[in-house]
């Protein structure tokens, strides 16, 4: 009975450190194959216009339901990428790029330069801003990247984003 007993508390214990804790961040560095890196801040972030988001039910790779997203708001990604300046010779070489999301545990999640400005997928990446009725800086788990358009939407939900970098293929 007690060796019962100490397996159960073994078990419970791993399964609590085996939980990704996620902190929250207050702002999100792009730096990488930039002329400038540039530093968002929660306060920055909610001058940019917002849209109302449809609420999203988030699917993990297996299509298993995970989460409800409510009452959302976002900022179009690209729309925070435009006070970005790429550094390249020619236009072209903007196809080799891409970008690593980064959260605060570490969590990564990549897009190509093509995926986000030339694909339907990049009218649909934003970052949250209002989150079932709560304002960004109230929002556990802030700064949050959705992905909106993704069919198993969960892989590529981003929590605690800490920056972006910006890659080439070399």
């Amino acid at each position: 009975m007690k060796i019962r007993i100490l397996l159960i508390c073994i078990f419970v214990n791993f399964s609590i450190y085996a939980q990704r804790k996620i902190t929250s961040t207050d702002s999100f560095k792009i730096e990488g194959k930039i002329k400038v890196e540039q530093v968002f801040t929660v306060t920055q972030l909610d001058s940019f216009p917002k849209q109302v988001l449809k609420d999203q039910i988030l699917f993990n790779h297996k299509g298993e339901v995970k989460d409800t997203i409510k009452n959302c708001k976002g900022i179009l990604l690209k729309t925070i990428l435009d006070k970005v300046e790429f550094t390249y010779e020619k236009p072209k070489e903007l196809n080799e790029f891409y970008f690593v999301f980064v959260a605060s545990d570490d969590y990564r999640v990549v897009f190509s330069w093509n995926e986000i400005y030339n694909t339907e997928i990049g009218n649909n990446l934003f970052v949250i801003t209002e989150l079932k009725g709560k304002k960004l800086k109230d929002i556990e788990q802030r700064i949050i990247v959705s992905s909106t358009s993704d069919l198993k939407n969960g892989r590529r939900y981003i929590k605690g984003l800490k920056k972006i970098e910006v890659k080439r293929i070399e």
